[in-house]
């Protein structure tokens, strides 16, 4: 099979609001008046992002979903992706469940795919995603303001369970690592969040490499700081369960400070929920007089939304335990190069 039959064969279907996509040399578009253009990109790596033996499907939804929760966090509606693929060898049925994948989620939202490369190597998943946000009203990381409540979409937590769990860290009951597993291969970008956050949030970020490292660049870009709450970062029951577990281990707590005594945290368990990554929920800051309003959207979009903490104006970001005492959790969240 050739690069070209290969692209047409698993590459090319039918666009909805494209020019010209897949099969010339450059794709054409056009974008809506009064539209600004949001371009975002996220590369996929075997054996840094996921399991060499992924399974393909899974693989292709997460790798469009991923970009997905970019536009979302921008207020952006997804238009377009280009997809650079590099595959060791041409296997057919691994090409055939991964983009049934990839463009199930295409179809989900709206998606049209407009073009790409395919080169042999090691398989690396690169996609570039342009959506169209009206002129001014993009959510950007640098709007937060001082006394701004701090938002959370679901929960946090899953995915960084069902990977220690996949790796032999710890052990979770069969249907607890289902649940978790499916935030973890199949992520759902929260576009129709994004979109009603228009208007109403101050800033706003996806959680891709965990709530404390997410949150601190939009205190960085905002030059704000942020006191957050345990007691209101949700998270499901098979987290709680272990955070409970290993509540009273001594050989991994954390430290904490505070005059009232303090609640032992083990910190593995807890770094998962503030620092484990891969949730792609949306963050996001919005005046307190928002909050009956950002309630309704709750109900309205059957989506959960916790207020977790509070903008500040000390530039340091606080967690606060169950007990008000300071956690310290220094060095949270992924970083490719440490």
């Amino acid at each position: 099979m050739s690069e070209f039959d290969l692209i047409h064969q698993y590459f090319t279907r039918a666009t909805h609001h494209t020019i010209l996509g897949v099969g010339d040399d450059a794709a054409l578009v056009t974008i809506a008046n009064n539209m600004e253009l949001a371009i975002s990109a996220d590369m996929l790596v075997a054996g840094t992002h996921f399991f060499a033996d992924a399974d393909p499907y899974q693989l292709g939804w997460k790798s469009l979903a991923v970009n997905l929760s970019d536009m979302a966090a921008m207020g952006a509606s997804p238009k377009w992706a280009t997809l650079a693929i590099a595959l060791p060898e041409v296997n057919q049925p691994w090409l055939t469940e991964f983009s049934r994948g990839f463009f199930t989620c295409a179809e989900v939202f709206n998606v049209d795919l407009i073009g790409g490369d395919t080169t042999r190597g090691p398989l690396t998943i690169s996609i570039q995603i342009m959506g169209e946000v009206p002129t001014g009203q993009a959510i950007k990381r640098s709007g937060a303001k001082v006394d701004d409540e701090i938002w959370l979409s679901g929960h946090l937590g899953d995915a960084a369970l069902a990977l220690a769990h996949m790796q032999g860290n710890l052990t979770l009951a069969s249907d607890a690592f289902t649940s978790c597993a499916k935030a973890l291969h199949t992520p759902q970008p929260r576009v129709a969040l994004g979109l009603s956050l228009r208007g109403i949030a101050n800033s706003a970020i996806d959680i891709s490499d965990g709530l404390l490292a997410d949150l601190g660049h939009i205190l960085e870009r905002s030059n704000v700081g942020a006191a957050i709450y345990l007691a209101n970062i949700p998270h499901s029951a098979p987290l709680g369960i272990e955070l409970l577990k290993e509540a009273s281990e001594s050989k991994s707590n954390i430290g904490v400070r505070s005059e009232n005594g303090a609640n032992s945290y083990n910190k593995n368990i807890l770094s998962m929920l503030l620092a484990g990554g891969d949730d792609y929920e949306l963050c996001f800051t919005a005046p307190a007089e928002q909050h009956a309003g950002i309630i309704q959207l709750s109900e309205s979009l059957n989506l959960p939304l916790s207020c977790i903490g509070r903008i500040t104006n000390n530039a340091q970001l606080t967690v606060h335990g169950f007990n008000d005492e300071i956690i310290d959790l220094e060095g949270a969240g992924f970083d490719h190069f440490k």
